[in-house]
């Protein structure tokens, strides 16, 4: 049967969320598309004939990602692909990762940007794979209390953590521009509700002067975002291993970039910290050169938040 390649249209979104609930343990992904206004020209999809069914879709999300000077740049970012696990092997995701490459080319996006654990697809597309490492040890059995009141953050504090999030990434290479609506429906979406987050306050000032988002993944405790003064970072940290603690894991990851006063921070939390290597990100230039697109994800300090997953 000869498969029909086009864009989608808003009566595909329910086969659409029904491909992804096939696909994905990741009820956000629809919520997530929504929240394109132009999602249906960017989401293209590959039919079973003209009157078939979905059999694979690819979607191309527009965002302002700072490159190696800091300088926000337009990207393709690659998201939410998917195909029936009857139609794999047939080259669908190749043949809409071609369209998606024309569309993000013709609205001037300097590079593309997607992270995947199957980077085979991607790969023979023209995307290339970049290095970037956490580091995981061991819980600490317990930590003191320091200068800081750390608590659960709340839905009050969403325009401190804003600001605490647009500062300490104001020149980091790979960090996006976050939107209202990012830290409306983007946010929460990967991390939780607010409270599932940890916030560090100035006691003499009643100010934010932290942020911190961690998570389980699996049997480990995986620290994914943070913000603020790194003043108060060890503190945040060993609230969080108290967390973990409590929830019986015993190991860590700490995804935040390499930098002096991070290391210094991580006996807060981990007994035996140490690097580890991993490839799950993948860029591909399009208006931009190669070595432009190299230089931002390979820049000390560089960094794309969970949070800002397609």
């Amino acid at each position: 049967m000869t498969t029909v390649v086009r864009t989608a249209t808003p009566a595909d979104d329910p086969a659409l969320a029904a491909l992804w609930q096939l696909c994905f343990d990741a009820p956000q992904i629809a919520r997530l598309h929504a929240l394109d206004p132009d999602r249906h020209r960017r989401t293209f999809v590959a039919q079973s004939g003209p009157e078939g069914g979905i059999d694979a879709v690819v979607v191309y999300v527009p965002r302002l990602i700072r490159d190696a000077h800091g300088t926000p740049q337009r990207v393709g970012g690659i998201g939410s692909v998917a195909t029936r696990p009857e139609a794999r092997g047939q080259g669908l995701a190749r043949l809409l990762l071609a369209e998606a490459e024309r569309a993000m080319t013709a609205e001037q996006c300097a590079w593309s940007l997607l992270f995947t654990g199957t980077p085979g697809v991607y790969r023979s597309s023209g995307w290339q794979e970049f290095g970037s490492t956490y580091t995981e040890g061991a819980l600490v059995p317990g930590a003191a209390s320091g200068a800081f009141r750390v608590r659960g953050a709340t839905a009050r504090d969403a325009v401190e953590v804003a600001a605490l999030h647009h500062a300490y990434n104001a020149n980091r290479p790979l960090s996006s521009l976050r939107a209202p609506e990012d830290w409306a429906v983007r946010v929460p979406a990967w991390y939780g509700a607010p409270e599932r987050s940890l916030v560090a306050v100035d006691p003499g000032t009643g100010t934010l002067v932290g942020w911190i988002v961690a998570q389980h993944e699996g049997e480990c405790l995986e620290v994914r975002e943070f913000a603020g003064s790194p003043s108060c970072l060890g503190e945040l940290l060993a609230a969080v291993g108290a967390r973990g603690r409590a929830a019986g894991l015993t190991r860590a990851r700490v995804r935040i970039p390499d930098a002096p006063e991070v290391r210094a921070a991580l006996p807060a939390l981990l007994t035996d910290p140490r690097p580890v290597a991993e490839h799950v990100g993948m860029a591909r230039p399009l208006h931009a050169t190669a070595e432009a697109v190299r230089a931002t994800v390979t820049a000390p300090g560089a960094i794309h938040w969970y949070g800002d997953c397609f």
